[in-house]
């Protein structure tokens, strides 16, 4: 059967994800199946958030060829996932909203399917929006190329106009010729990605691209097969990053049909497959017949750039909601995350804390809340960035930013990103009154000003940010809160009466009759300084009653805390403690007076 291999690339929330389960839908012909359940998003929190956030392979056949797509995140943080994608196929679907057009990510994944010689085809999608500017888009797409340096082939790209969640294509931007169904999409896949180059006849190539995990078989690596074929139960040998040679034999062959990963027997060049047999198997290296092994060129594994520590939770609630509390537990959960996620670097900082890095705050952010999914109790310390050291100087992860909003907060966001040390390459407002900024600006700058961006634009602007290099460390000092906090002096139920009475220190993070513990950070205060209160003092009791001292009391709404936020807002001295039903903040050092000798705000 003939093949074709096509990555899904787009920044997030442009509908990729949902894009492939139209083509699933299209290849479909069993009737019994439920269609509207269908998708390629099945973490729960990837559904939830409308985010893709493991890359997926999938197979389809259509018209007598079999369709091998790979759906890919669209987040920079699981950028280099993407980009070893791009050595497993021949042409790449390019994915732009309609209003959105390009952006910073796109730009990123783009440039890597282009210098990797993928042929494009361009998906403008939402074409049925009210705000859809096509033909400015399909400009920027051709002008995003350009300034890639693509080849005069890769700019001859076709262009399907979709409306992804209507179930309708069409390959002009005449609205009224939409038909349903993905069939314009598919056929233009047949007609311009070309074959896979491998040779069935040549000696057997197979490299890992990507890690998965079975509890049964251990690691899987997954990846295409260059050359020649590949056999379950054949002894083969693998040449490893550094060089030296190991012979192993396949124990399990898994090909990818429709959305399910199913145990084959045989693959051949040009075939999306996972094998495992070798329990440390690693992306880059090359699989070959014992003795005939070429190696292929290695592939790129992206450098953690964010750390934070995981460690046993040590609150005087600990043990009350979770049910898995223990160091060795949370390090075997660790240990088995890296064993799927090449980006993931796990140490020990003691018994009971791990160092844990990763690519970005929603790389590691995602790790915590599929913990507390699972039951267990951690507390997490601030993400910080990784800092490099070359040749005597001190380096720090720079990131591109861009952002649009409407020009009235324009000034708010250059004020703003200004205190956080970012620096302006670029500023154009057009005819609707939008102002596009582009900085250039420290991974830690945005720490704190990503939770905040909504409130700067009322809900209004659009950001996007990726990773950009490595560059001399900023001096200023970034990604701190300026505000301080109120700290529970007292362990106890929290009572309406002390609530009433500290509403004009700040806000609160906490409502009436919760549990809170002695460090706990119960709200914010309105200066600079940490002050410490009590939430759980009740009203004096008297048998003497004058009018109206019983009036109800009545509380502004607390502070809503998400795992997002929590990372976000804590300072160096603070942790998040994670349960599988709370988010809480806490001082370190519980105790006031420690927290004083320890030269803390307190």
């Amino acid at each position: 059967m003939k093949k074709r291999n096509v990555a899904i690339i787009a920044h997030v929330d442009h509908g990729k994800t949902t894009i492939v389960n139209e083509i699933l839908k299209e290849s479909i012909k069993d009737n019994h199946l439920d269609l509207s359940t269908i998708s390629m998003d099945n973490n729960s929190i990837e559904k939830e958030r409308g985010i893709t956030i493991l890359a997926k392979p999938t197979s389809i056949e259509y018209k007598g060829y079999k369709i091998n797509i790979l759906d890919t995140p669209g987040h920079a943080d699981f950028g280099g996932e993407v980009e070893r994608i791009m050595n497993m196929v021949d042409g790449v679907i390019l994915v732009v909203d309609s209003y959105e057009g390009t952006m910073p990510q796109t730009r990123f994944v783009l440039k890597k399917a282009l210098e990797r010689g993928a042929k494009p085809i361009v998906v403008i999608n939402k074409v049925d929006k009210e705000s859809a500017r096509i033909k400015e888009v399909v400009d920027e797409v051709y002008e995003l190329f350009m300034d890639l340096d693509a080849t005069e082939d890769q700019l001859n790209f076709k262009i399907i106009y979709t409306s992804a969640i209507n179930g309708t294509s069409s390959l002009s931007d005449d609205l009224s010729t939409q038909e349903k169904g993905f069939h314009n999409l598919l056929d233009t896949i047949i007609e311009e990605i070309p074959e896979p180059t491998g040779s069935i006849e040549a000696s057997l190539q197979f490299q890992p691209a990507l890690l998965d995990y079975s509890d049964y078989t251990g690691r899987i690596g997954i990846g295409i097969v260059k050359n020649g074929v590949i056999k379950l139960g054949q002894t083969v040998e693998v040449e490893r990053i550094d060089g030296s040679k190991k012979q192993f034999r396949i124990q399990k062959l898994y090909g990818y049909e429709f959305l399910n990963r199913i145990e084959i027997e045989e693959a051949e060049a040009g075939d999306v497959i996972g094998i495992s047999g070798l329990p440390d198997i690693y992306v880059g290296e090359t699989i070959g017949e014992v003795g005939k092994v070429e190696k292929l060129p290695l592939l790129r594994v992206d450098d953690a750039t964010m750390q934070m520590t995981f460690g046993v939770n040590t609150s005087p609630m600990a043990g009350k909601e979770g049910k898995i509390l223990t160091a060795r537990k949370i390090r075997e959960r660790l240990d088995k995350e890296s064993q799927r996620d090449v980006s993931l670097k796990v140490r020990d900082l003691d018994s009971e804390n791990f160092i844990v890095s990763g690519r970005g705050e929603l790389h590691l952010g995602i790790l915590i809340e599929n913990m507390r999914r699972e039951g267990f109790e951690i507390q997490v310390s601030k993400p910080e960035v990784i800092y490099k050291e070359e040749n005597g100087k001190k380096l720090e992860p720079y990131e591109i930013l861009e952002i649009e909003t409407p020009n009235e907060y324009a000034g708010t966001i250059i004020e703003k990103l200004g205190n956080r040390g970012a620096n302006l390459d670029f500023m154009e407002t057009n005819d609707k009154n939008i102002t596009t900024l582009k900085y250039t600006i420290a991974s830690r700058g945005l720490i704190g000003f990503v939770h905040n961006f909504p409130t700067y634009t009322k809900g209004y602007g659009i950001m996007a940010h990726s990773f950009k290099e490595y560059n001399i460390a900023s001096t200023l000092d970034l990604g701190e809160r300026t505000n301080g906090v109120l700290v529970s002096m007292e362990s106890g139920k929290t009572t309406s009466y002390a609530l009433g009475g500290l509403e004009d220190r700040g806000e609160m993070f906490v409502e009436p009759g919760v549990m809170v513990y002695e460090g706990q950070i119960v709200g914010e205060n309105k200066g600079d300084k940490d002050l410490v209160v009590n939430v759980t003092k009740a009203k004096q009791l008297t048998n003497m009653r004058a009018a109206g001292s019983d009036a109800t009391v009545v509380l502004k709404k607390p502070r809503a805390i998400s795992l997002e936020y929590a990372l976000d807002y804590i300072n160096k001295d603070e942790l998040v403690e994670v349960t599988p039903t709370s988010i809480r903040f806490r001082k370190k050092i519980l105790n006031a007076n420690e927290r004083k000798r320890e030269g803390k705000n307190l």
